[in-house]
């Protein structure tokens, strides 16, 4: 997110003054004990309806707590994160807060401030219903730190079907080389934007995407566990795939957030989208129903997540109403209210599915029968600075097209970053 110095310093301003509300609202003045402050960044839309459901159940499952909310809104969690360091640092942290499930969660580790979780995944009945794929990619130093709620898919392609119609495109391509026919077809059918894209870390997760056909889901899990190489060449010719795909998307790439790059497709002025499944509560939302879904074209039944969890502080006031917070979570019927209202899809495998719709019903079959993939643009395969570094690379690669750099670029920061098992 591009942002003036001076535009950064309001922000941490306005930080320090909720820093400041969270720390004197919840301590002095209230009179029990039982207050659960359960820390996110869902403040509207489906987000707030989820999290409204997981309190409606956690009010009924645990007697004696109180939910408190400690919501910080705006940038889809980045003010959220600041405001949450602060407080961490500060030995303030609240009962529970929400992370993304994975390599996110490094930091928080190494510094002491959240709880091994490893043997109320067993009490709850986690490790045995959660996907191999999660439970592995969940856990650091043998042990697990976070309780997923949902699970969102991140290779997911979307369509305006009249688009591709009027190109004489009828079906979903089976591969990379039929995809790319399809979007030189678009723009010889005069859509001069085949594939809407964003900027950063959107077009990261298309490179991802690539590099799953390419590579399949084990090499490419591999390449944030030292288990692949960067430096390979099949890494050399998946970008080369991406560069070529990259060469149909808009110009304006990055000045765009990928709503922006939605309103593309829904303008008719794209054919394709590559983008989480949180598009299609939006698209529903926006009354556009002309449109389709499949996984990307070559990742087969790799089901590439990104997860929505809670952890525990290990100095959080009231332990027992955050224990009972995550238990709440970890339910299956706390994950199946939650998902019905929000638009992901439990973590659990042997949830209830009651009132999800039928994009739902199919991610849930995927989810238990696909091969589960992590996602370092959403933090679930490699940490914050490491999704730094990679999205500083692909930034400068939308505008050099410099293949070899952008692979320079990725293998430095994979040696810099990744940790040997």
């Amino acid at each position: 997110m591009r942002s003036t110095r001076r535009a950064l310093a309001a922000v941490v301003s306005a930080a320090a003054l909720l820093v400041a509300s969270a720390c004197s609202a919840g301590k002095d003045d209230d009179t029990t004990a039982s207050k659960v402050e359960v820390f996110t960044w869902w403040a509207e839309g489906e987000e707030k309806a989820g999290l409204d459901a997981l309190v409606s159940r956690f009010t009924s499952a645990c007697p004696g707590q109180e939910f408190s909310s400690g919501t910080v809104a705006g940038g889809a969690g980045i003010n959220a994160k600041q405001v949450l360091d602060a407080r961490l640092q500060q030995n303030d942290p609240p009962d529970v807060f929400q992370v993304h499930a994975g390599a996110e969660l490094l930091d928080h580790i190494d510094a002491g401030q959240i709880r091994d979780l490893t043997a109320e995944f067993s009490t709850w009945g986690l490790t045995g219903t959660l996907p191999e794929g999660l439970i592995e990619t969940i856990t650091v130093n043998g042990k697990l730190w976070s309780v997923p709620a949902g699970v969102h898919r991140a290779n997911v392609v979307w369509t305006n079907d009249q688009v591709l119609a009027d190109a004489g495109i009828l079906t979903a391509p089976k591969n990379l080389k039929e995809f790319i026919g399809n979007l030189a077809k678009l723009r010889r059918d005069g859509v001069e934007s085949p594939l809407a894209m964003g900027r950063d870390w959107t077009q990261l997760m298309l490179l991802e995407a690539v590099l799953i056909s390419d590579l399949g889901p084990k090499r490419f899990t591999g390449l944030f566990t030292g288990t692949t190489k960067w430096e390979s060449k099949a890494v050399r010719a998946a970008i080369q795939d991406y560069k070529l795909i990259l060469d149909y998307t808009n110009t304006d790439r990055d000045s765009l957030d990928w709503p922006e790059a939605e309103r593309l497709l829904v303008d008719g002025k794209a054919g394709y989208q590559l983008m989480g499944d949180w598009v299609a509560a939006d698209l529903e939302a926006g009354n556009f129903s002309g449109y389709d879904s499949f996984a990307f074209p070559g990742n087969g039944k790799a089901f590439q997540w990104l997860a929505d969890s809670f952890v525990l502080p290990t100095r959080a006031a009231n332990q027992a109403g955050g224990t009972c917070w995550l238990q709440t979570v970890a339910s299956p019927e706390g994950q199946q209210e939650f998902s019905a209202k929000k638009g992901s899809i439990p973590a659990r495998t042997d949830a209830p599915t009651t009132g999800f719709s039928d994009y739902q019903l199919e991610a849930v079959e995927d989810w238990r029968t696909g091969t589960a993939v992590p996602s370092c643009a959403h933090g679930s395969a490699c940490s914050q600075p490491w999704q730094n570094a990679a999205n500083a690379a692909i930034g400068a690669f939308s505008t050099s097209g410099d293949a070899a750099a952008l692979q320079s670029a990725l293998a430095a920061a994979a040696k810099q970053f990744i940790r040997q098992a």
